[in-house]
């Protein structure tokens, strides 16, 4: 446990001193922030126009900098050849890969955790007063935790994606390979319904794609159908079953793509 966490640990100092996570993060904090012009021309609705502009930031750029950082940690380790002098020691290579996973979301957990701090202070000096306004943005200033939460378990999936391609290939195919993973997965529910009307061997495929990849529909802020009710992150939509069953899947899922991802790893010849 301890090589682990010594991984784990040099993999978040690494990650920290990476200059283009800090440009997206920048980023990311600049559109959270100038949420608050776009408020002021929504008559009504401008604590609820800063709150959605500042999550769709917050989740793309959670992603973005999830694929940036988890396909480059493994294969800068083989390119600069420190993997050489790390594997020789007393150290499984499955714990050289889950620490340096542990680490990548420690520095996830750090930016979404950020920039909520900077969405929370944005909803903060929009506040108009009024006893109506107080009671609607209480109401969405209580989804606030529960979309960072569904943020945190979305790329928990993508960084074990990124992981597993950053294993066998270049950073620049891995990183393809993951935006693709990625935006396939959030129209999982569309695939299954387009694999009903095609029918067929097509259709079984498309079916079978749609068990396979992970479904990141499950963490969208806007909304999902589970069973015949919606789901959303508005208000009381989202309870405490709802965020366990799809932490529970999220974690699953990053699992099985992580032992594949070490089984890969450990096949590999660094002679």
């Amino acid at each position: 446990m301890r090589r682990i966490a010594a991984v784990a640990q040099n993999t978040f100092r690494e990650a920290a001193r990476n200059k283009v996570m800090y440009s997206l993060l920048l980023f990311a904090i600049i559109l959270i922030v100038s949420a608050l012009a776009l408020g002021e021309l929504s008559v009504h609705e401008e604590r609820r126009m800063i709150r959605d502009v500042g999550l769709f930031g917050i989740d793309v750029f959670s992603v973005l900098i999830a694929i940036f950082v988890g396909v480059n940690l493994l294969y800068k380790e083989l390119s600069l050849k420190t993997v050489y002098t790390i594997l020789p020691k007393p150290i499984a290579r499955w714990e050289f890969v889950l620490g340096k996973w542990l680490g990548v979301m420690a520095t996830l957990v750090a930016q979404i955790a950020v920039m909520g701090v900077v969405l929370a202070l944005t909803l903060v000096a929009s506040h108009s007063g009024g006893a109506d306004a107080r009671v609607d943005d209480g109401a969405l200033d209580a989804a606030l935790p529960k979309a960072l939460w569904l943020f945190l378990m979305n790329v928990t999936i993508v960084t074990s994606v990124a992981m597993l391609f950053s294993a066998f290939t270049s950073p620049f195919l891995s990183g393809v390979f993951s935006l693709g993973i990625f935006l396939v997965g959030r129209q999982v529910p569309e695939l299954q319904q387009l694999a009903t009307r095609i029918g067929g061997m097509p259709g079984d495929l498309l079916g079978l794609a749609s068990r396979v990849l992970p479904n990141l529909h499950l963490f969208t802020p806007s909304g999902t159908i589970v069973g015949a009710a919606r789901v959303s992150v508005h208000g009381q939509f989202v309870g405490a079953a709802y965020l366990g069953s799809v932490t529970a899947y999220a974690l699953c899922y990053s699992a099985l793509v992580l032992g594949l991802a070490m089984l890969i790893f450990r096949r590999r010849d660094f002679v």
